[in-house]
């Protein structure tokens, strides 16, 4: 029983870290919480993110997202359901960044396209007027972004155009929202792949099915816990069942030392004085390596197709059965186990680690009776 609850403590703990290693990090106290697809670099493993979706913190706690072809940007927010995530400019100027943004070589998109137009007109023509991008504007040019061919046709003699292009907005503009604007919201991007938005539309979270695999898998968030919970988890359960199990493991050590010791002791001391020699003592342990091995073993099949009284995991180690796996049988009750484990467990007890039925006579030598 020792053997069984330490086995099932070494699966707990790995599941445990497993989960903490990918857990919601963040920047600062107060930053957008990051997780899969997202990854933040330094925080969290690589296999917690999606490939693209690396972020990082600057130096003022606050979440990066570099994209490669147009610099970094500052993320506002993420909002994992409708798969957006919201960017800002660090020195205010978005206007700027847009005029030279390049989505290409990344996993985004633009939500909403508006086809702009950039103009350089004498300030002293459009102050007060229009909305004015000051960031790119100064004492005697001034900058405007319009969306309407009206405007541009009606500025085209006094203003030089600087560009006209399709770039993000958060949402259409439509024609009675006014000739020109600062540009001053948010970049609002979207992904589509990996596409987990029917998974967290209904609570669940989004990850790799595996440390080494790229299928993506849905979890339910109930089954997920914070590295805070699983450390006090760990402490208030898998310590006391890691002292029990190393208790009852030494205690079983100790039991199966001193009888061999006596035993050893009795022969020695009925050779040297006894005249007559008296009823042989019987010492009842595991079994020796040739009565193992005279056990059935058996390779499973892609069916997994057991004979006899028989699950699909094993008892011994917890773990499900794969096809080409080798399994010995217990020739007595035909319960199977992973031939690594049950003989393992063989070694130090005679008996069926399910039902407890020793082997026949015939299947015991007589190296398992010490005299």
């Amino acid at each position: 029983m020792g053997i069984l609850e330490v086995l099932f403590l070494i699966k707990l703990l790995r599941f445990m870290n497993a989960a903490a290693d990918c857990s919601i990090s963040a920047c600062g106290i107060d930053d957008v919480p990051v997780r899969f697809p997202f990854r933040l670099q330094g925080n969290q493993p690589r296999n917690c993110g999606y490939p693209g979706f690396d972020l990082s913190c600057n130096n003022r706690r606050t979440t990066v997202l570099k994209l490669p072809h147009s610099g970094d940007f500052l993320v506002r927010d993420i909002d994992y359901r409708t798969q957006q995530i919201q960017l800002y400019d660090k020195d205010n100027c978005l206007p700027k960044r847009l005029l030279q943004l390049n989505l290409s070589g990344s996993p985004f998109a633009a939500v909403f396209h508006q086809n702009y137009t950039f103009l350089s007109c004498p300030t002293q023509f459009v102050m007060s007027r229009f909305p004015i991008i000051d960031c790119l504007s100064n004492s005697t040019i001034s900058v405007l972004a319009t969306s309407s061919t009206f405007l541009v046709t009606l500025l085209s003699s006094l203003c030089d155009v600087i560009s006209t292009l399709l770039i993000p907005a958060s949402w259409p503009v439509q024609h009675y929202e006014g000739f020109s604007s600062k540009l001053s919201e948010d970049l609002l991007l979207t992904w589509f792949s990996p596409d987990c938005h029917q998974c967290e539309t209904h609570g669940g979270t989004c990850g790799f099915h595996g440390n080494a695999s790229q299928e993506i898998l849905c979890s339910n968030n109930s089954h997920r816990g914070n590295s805070r919970q699983v450390g006090i988890l760990f402490v208030s359960i898998g310590i006391p069942v890691l002292v029990c199990a190393c208790g009852m493991a030494i205690s079983a050590y100790l039991m199966i030392w001193h009888a061999r010791r006596n035993a050893v002791s009795n022969t020695q001391r009925n050779t040297a004085t006894a005249t007559v020699s008296p009823r042989p003592t019987i010492l009842v342990m595991g079994l020796d390596e040739s009565t193992i091995e005279s056990f059935d073993k058996l390779v499973l099949g892609e069916s997994k197709r057991l004979p006899g009284p028989n699950g699909s995991t094993c008892a011994i180690c917890l773990s499900e059965y794969n096809s080409k796996e080798t399994l010995r049988m217990i020739p007595e009750c035909k319960h199977c186990f992973h031939a690594d484990c049950v003989d393992e467990w063989l070694r130090m007890n005679g008996t069926c680690p399910v039902c407890r039925k020793s082997p026949s006579p015939a299947h015991v030598t007589s190296s398992n009776i010490s005299h």
